[in-house]
Order: structure tokens, then C-alpha cells, then sequence
């Protein structure tokens, strides 16, 4: 798994790179509540398909499987809740069992993607019609990945951005779902990379 500056040192050489050839544009999806809502069944089976040794899986399913909790609000404490779905937050495992469960994110999108923790990175060169098609495409299976898996992607905290080193002053819509992704940060890189 990439690590976060790595992939931001990623995302922008591909950006700069293609910005003699067109314009790019960027998705930044923000899961919500993404580490409380991986179902431990699933986590495991994903676990389980990558490859990892057996002994890990076994291992990875008594640290998750069984575990109950309780709340205290007050000085009242609740009734003990079986837990069946989280990864551990404040863990060192945590987010690396989320990078498994979400690990086959990429499959059917053409756009580059990339992910770290609860965000998800999509982008891609636009140079014509086409492109902004297959972008949007991209998002739309990128939001039936989500349902298909549980997981539920905030448009209010998901971000388009367009590179370009033109001003372009007409904004396309881009939708998560049923929702426009409404905030665009217009961004022009000058030719020593400067903004």
C-alpha cells in the first residue's frame, strides 16, 4: 500500500506530466464512517483471498470476531453490544485492514485511483467529450462499488478539482449517486510549477 506522501508525489507527477496534452481532472472521495462499517465476514474472506498465510487469517478473525462493547454516557453504562463491524480505530492494524477490504476498488475503472485510509483518489487526462464520459462512468461505478461493499462515499466532503494550465471558465458537473459534486477549485500551474 502506498504510503500518504508517496502518493501525493504520485498523483501530481501524473498530473504535471500530462498537463502539455490536456487538462486532468480529480476526484477526492471521502468515505463516511468507512472504518465502522467493514463487515468482519467480508474483511475476512477478503483476507483470506489475498494470499496472506493462513495462520494470519485465523489470527485476524479471534482479533475481530467475538468482540463486544458498551458505552458509558453519564455515569450509565449500556447493555454489551456485540461488535460485526469495524476495523479497530486508533490501531496500527486499522487502517491496513481497511486497504484489504477496499482492495479491490479499482477493478472496472479505467481513470487512475488510488486510495489511503478512508480516501479515494480518482483522476484522469481529459482532452475531449469522451473523456469527461468515461470520468463520469468511473465515478458511477466508483458509487456501485460503495453500495455493492456497504460503504458510503460523502459527496458533501468529496472534492472535483480540474488542473489546467489554461483559465477555463465553464465548470462541468460531476455526480456521486444522485448528488453533484459541487465545489471546484479552479488550479493553474505556471511552467516552473508554481501556482
Amino acid at each position: 500500500m502506498l504510503n500518504y506522501r508517496v502518493a501525493v508525489v504520485s498523483d501530481y507527477q501524473d498530473i504535471t506530466d500530462a498537463l502539455d496534452e490536456g487538462r486532468y481532472r480529480c476526484n477526492y472521495n471521502r468515505f463516511s464512517k468507512a472504518f465502522d462499517l467493514v463487515p468482519h465476514d467480508r474483511l475476512i474472506m477478503n483476507l483470506a483471498a489475498s494470499g496472506v498465510d493462513s495462520r494470519v487469517v485465523v489470527w485476524e478473525k479471534e482479533f475481530l470476531v467475538g468482540r463486544i462493547q458498551r458505552v458509558r454516557v453519564r455515569g450509565q453504562i449500556s447493555k454489551e453490544v456485540r461488535v460485526i463491524s469495524d476495523v479497530p480505530q486508533g490501531s496500527v492494524l486499522g487502517p491496513l485492514l481497511f486497504l484489504v477490504y477496499v482492495n479491490d476498488i479499482w477493478r472496472n475503472i479505467d481513470s487512475c485511483i488510488r486510495s489511503f485510509a478512508d480516501d479515494c483518489i480518482l483522476y484522469r487526462k481529459i482532452t475531449n467529450k469522451n473523456d469527461i464520459d468515461k470520468f463520469q462512468k468511473d465515478l458511477d461505478t466508483l458509487g456501485e462499488w460503495a453500495v455493492e461493499n456497504g460503504m458510503k462515499i460523502n459527496p458533501g466532503k468529496s472534492k472535483a478539482i480540474r488542473f489546467t494550465r489554461a483559465g477555463v471558465k465553464n465548470t462541468l458537473g460531476y455526480s456521486l449517486g444522485d448528488q453533484k459534486i459541487r465545489k471546484y477549485l479552479g488550479i493553474i500551474l505556471r511552467s516552473d510549477l508554481t501556482l
